[in-house]
């Protein structure tokens, strides 16, 4: 089997997770440039009004002397800490989740992340996705890339689950929400939900998904 290769993401949508544990190897790209409405700094979470939309603030080229038409490397980008967002984010989990039936389980581990300056956003990523394959209770090991391919014929390339505006052709089996009684179910949210509302059962819901991803 072919490496999974795919971005390191803001804890990652469920479609990620399901290839990472589904794969036997796994591949972060390193050295992408940077783009707008992605999951590198953003994540959807249910709260009572329906999906609700978390994005990290980052410092934009010229705030750091660089010109604003020049491309920053994804690994180069740095979060804007003059923003509360890390507050503004672990209220909006204890507002949407404090209900679910394993919130109280995970918030003593996932606290810190909220309550330590990160200076690079894919510094931060890494930590929530390690962070999650601690809940999962799988080793998560990966390599880099040491270039970037635009189409890599050795890896199965599933970067475009990074795209937070595209909808890709995925089925997810529905799972237990919060709030589906009231708002109707909603797929594919940030891997969070699945882990505050299945628990344990999180890892074996990824590796029970039969599907079909299409590189390109």
């Amino acid at each position: 089997m072919k490496p999974v290769l795919m971005h390191p993401s803001y804890f990652g949508p469920i479609s990620q997770w399901v290839a990472i544990t589904n794969y036997e190897k796994l591949v972060f790209e390193d050295l992408d440039n940077y783009q707008k409405q992605t999951f590198r700094n953003r994540m959807y979470i249910y709260d009572a009004n329906g999906r609700l939309n978390l994005n990290i603030p980052i410092k934009h080229a010229s705030a750091l002397g660089l010109n604003p038409k020049d491309k920053q490397l994804y690994r180069d980008v740095q979060i804007e800490n003059e923003f509360d967002w890390q507050i503004q984010h672990w209220r909006a989990f204890k507002a949407s989740y404090q209900t679910s039936p394993f919130f109280e389980f995970y918030e003593d581990e996932l606290y810190p992340l909220y309550h330590k300056e990160y200076k690079y956003l894919m510094d931060f990523n890494f930590k929530c996705m390690e962070f999650v394959a601690d809940c999962l209770q799988i080793d998560l090991n990966y390599s880099k890339t040491e270039e970037f391919i635009l189409k890599p014929t050795d890896q199965n390339d599933l970067r475009k689950l990074i795209d937070a505006k595209k909808s890709h052709p995925i089925e997810l089996k529905e799972y237990y929400q919060v709030f589906s009684e009231k708002k109707g179910y909603i797929p594919n949210l940030c891997i969070l939900d699945l882990i505050f509302n299945e628990g344990n059962a999180s890892l074996s819901y990824l590796q029970s998904q039969n599907l079909e991803f299409h590189p390109g």
